[in-house]
């Protein structure tokens, strides 16, 4: 009770004719940023990181949720709102964090978290019940499509060197191949380029898994991209 008689009090007061507190706004903030807050972390580390188990994505999404929410929030008084809200999104889609590639999925995620902390930020003129739906429906999508459901077979890239039986005619005994050569439960194989000088080919082969953690070097095709 005594804090509130303080920042009462100190409410009134300004310096240099900013006022010191706005006791409404920064509950609104504290608020805010708390509900922004566990909303990120239960779709990044609930439904990510669980799946990725990547601390680097992990701290990222985090801290862009973070900054994305505050800038919004904090400017979305001014006369900036809409268009500092597309700006956001055309400044990371042309940025897209040109150090290194990122996957889509992480990409997805990346999109996903701004545009959360972007509606928490800036949606002040709805209710408490739609801005809690539509967090609730960003958290029930993404349980959907990363659960069960829609769960879909990894892929990995490999780089095979037994050049003659990538012709159709034997398939068969390709898949045969790779399935011992691998030890995985494959399911079926893409072959894309061929080099016939060095006598490879780069192989796309799906296949499934029981666990549900994702093998983020799947992707990688080249050393200097070993670097997660």
């Amino acid at each position: 009770m005594e804090l509130l008689s303080i920042l009462s009090g100190l409410e009134n007061t300004d310096l240099f004719g900013i006022p010191i507190i706005n006791v409404d706004s920064f509950s609104e903030l504290i608020v805010r940023f708390l509900f922004n807050t566990i909303i990120s972390f239960i779709i990044v580390g609930w439904f990510y990181y669980r799946k990725a188990k990547r601390r680097d994505y992990l701290y990222t999404f985090m801290l862009i949720s973070t900054t994305v929410f505050l800038l919004i929030f904090l400017l979305g008084h001014e006369k900036l709102q809409m268009g500092l809200a597309l700006g956001l999104f055309a400044i990371f889609g042309i940025v897209r964090y040109r150090t290194e590639t990122v996957p889509i999925r992480e990409m997805t995620y990346l999109f996903m978290i701004i545009g959360i902390s972007v509606i928490n930020g800036l949606a002040t003129s709805v209710s408490y019940t739609e801005l809690l739906t539509t967090n609730l429906i960003f958290i029930v999508m993404t349980w959907i499509m990363e659960g069960k459901i829609m769960k879909v077979e990894n892929c990995k890239f490999i780089i095979y060197e037994k050049i003659d039986l990538i012709t159709p005619a034997r398939h068969d005994e390709m898949m045969e191949d790779l399935k011992k050569r691998t030890g995985l439960e494959i399911t079926k194989f893409e072959v894309g380029y061929i080099n016939f000088l060095k006598d490879t080919a780069f192989v796309k082969i799906y296949y499934k898994t029981d666990s549900d953690e994702i093998n983020t070097v799947d992707q990688i095709t080249k050393e200097k991209q070993f670097n997660g």
